[in-house]
């Protein structure tokens, strides 16, 4: 009686595991495929073309400042290559939210260290984040080199 007791624990922590590890999300490598703007790409996995916003910040959009900026640092980081993903869940719209790694580069911190994006503090708490911004902040690099940039999420605000 108390083994199948054991047993049937066992059973449930497994389903939990799976399930949570699922919802956690798993890395994958696949080839970028698309890039469509900044801060979202598109890798194959298994096949299929999934969507990915970047994780840990925000780009300007395409008609702000540096927003074409942006969107061709960042295919030219990554389009055609192979990349690896590391899952961090989804955001609102259902796309799936990671960070991106070309060999040993995080595409986030680069795209923050070359001015080029905001570290998205209201979703992200990473310390190596906030100062790689403050430090382009500090050197007026790439979108800080404009008086007052409009963070995207601003301008995405005043053109609804």
């Amino acid at each position: 009686m108390f083994s199948e007791f054991i047993a049937a624990i066992s059973k449930i922590l497994i389903v939990l595991f799976v399930f949570f590890a699922q919802a956690q999300g798993a890395d994958f490598s696949g080839t970028c495929v698309g890039v469509n703007d900044g801060d979202t790409i598109s890798v194959l996995k298994n096949g299929r073309a999934v969507k990915i916003r970047l994780e840990g910040i925000d780009c300007p959009e395409l008609g702000q400042d540096f927003g074409t900026r942006a969107r061709q640092f960042t295919s030219a980081a990554v389009f055609g290559k192979n990349v690896l993903v590391k899952e961090k869940g989804r955001d609102d719209y259902g796309r799936t939210l990671g960070r991106i790694i070309i060999g040993d580069r995080d595409l986030s911190l680069e795209l923050v260290k070359s001015g080029l994006a905001w570290h998205f503090k209201r979703y992200s708490h990473d310390a190596t984040l906030a100062r790689a911004e403050e430090e382009a902040r500090r050197e007026k690099i790439g979108l800080w080199s404009r008086p007052n940039p409009i963070p995207p999420w601003e301008f995405r605000r005043l053109r609804k």
